[in-house]
């Protein structure tokens, strides 16, 4: 059995954990959590891929076992998160490596690609948006009005989000078989929502999602002159980010490798083998 690793590492005064697999020497795989969850929802991936890529996946400021400042002591941007990652893994030694990156994980990991060119080696996104078409207008309607205006009542609006029958609904929605999907990973969530002034975190990083839009064009020209091997694989039911942005990699991307299958948001919790199959046979390509 491959051992996992619990670790942490003091970045900017701030504690970023992280989990950490496989041989040294191999391959670096980075693996970026969304909303509203933490490297936790690797937690089966990791030792799944373990044996060929030394795999690392650290939970963001805010999220998980990492510092958890208050809006009055860190910059909850995006900008910042991705600051904070890039310095995170110059101080654990990693310059090169191939991004898989999940909803929040996304945007962070674009910034990093832009910042840095030649460190990204490969690129998945499991339900990761780079592109307005992945934008289910529904669900992200109150999200540009905040964005846009954070007055009371649109922060009302907002609210519900932050609520436990919000956190299952993104684990469950789009999944056929919901006995499937394991209820302590939304506990784990929602016992970290919970903590005191993290619902003003979730609402910092919620008005400041706009400015990942401003990105795409710049992402998409590094996509064409980088020329950098993507796979997309996306639970097709996402009513958070649709297929139609999976798809929409085709359009910048050289002969991206497109997987839409039957899941919802949290593609990992009912479709884990299909993603390691997937991604070890896309990544053994180069």
């Amino acid at each position: 059995m491959v051992a996992v690793h619990h670790r942490e590492s003091i970045v900017d005064g701030w504690k970023v954990f992280y989990r950490e697999a496989g041989p040294a020497d191999a391959p670096v795989m980075l693996l970026l959590h969304g909303y509203p969850t933490s490297s936790h929802m690797f937690r089966h991936l990791i030792p799944a891929l373990a044996d060929r890529y030394h795999v690392i996946a650290p939970d963001h400021i805010g999220f998980g076992r990492s510092s958890a400042p208050g809006v009055d002591e860190f910059e909850y941007t995006f900008r910042e998160l991705a600051r904070i990652t890039r310095a995170f893994l110059t101080s654990v030694s990693v310059d090169r490596f191939t991004v898989y990156a999940q909803d929040y994980g996304a945007p962070i990991a674009w910034r990093l690609a832009l910042e840095n060119p030649g460190a990204v080696e490969g690129v998945i996104s499991q339900n990761g948006n780079a592109y307005d078409e992945g934008f289910v207008p529904d669900f992200w309607a109150p999200i540009w009005a905040y964005g846009q205006d954070p007055s009371r009542e649109n922060e009302e609006a907002l609210r519900p989000a932050l609520a436990r029958e919000a956190v299952e609904w993104q684990y469950l929605h789009g999944v056929p078989d919901p006995s499937v999907v394991d209820p302590d990973a939304w506990e784990h969530d929602i016992a970290r929502l919970g903590r005191p002034g993290n619902d003003l975190v979730q609402l910092a990083l919620f008005a400041d999602y706009h400015t990942n839009r401003a990105l795409y064009p710049r992402f998409h020209e590094w996509l064409r002159t980088s020329q950098v091997p993507v796979l997309a694989i996306w639970g097709r039911n996402d009513q958070i980010f649709g297929p139609a942005g999976a798809e929409a990699f085709r359009r910048d991307a050289t002969d991206p490798r497109i997987e839409l299958l039957d899941g919802g948001h949290f593609l990992l919790e009912s479709h884990l083998d299909d993603v390691v199959a997937a991604v070890r046979d896309w990544r053994a390509s180069f």
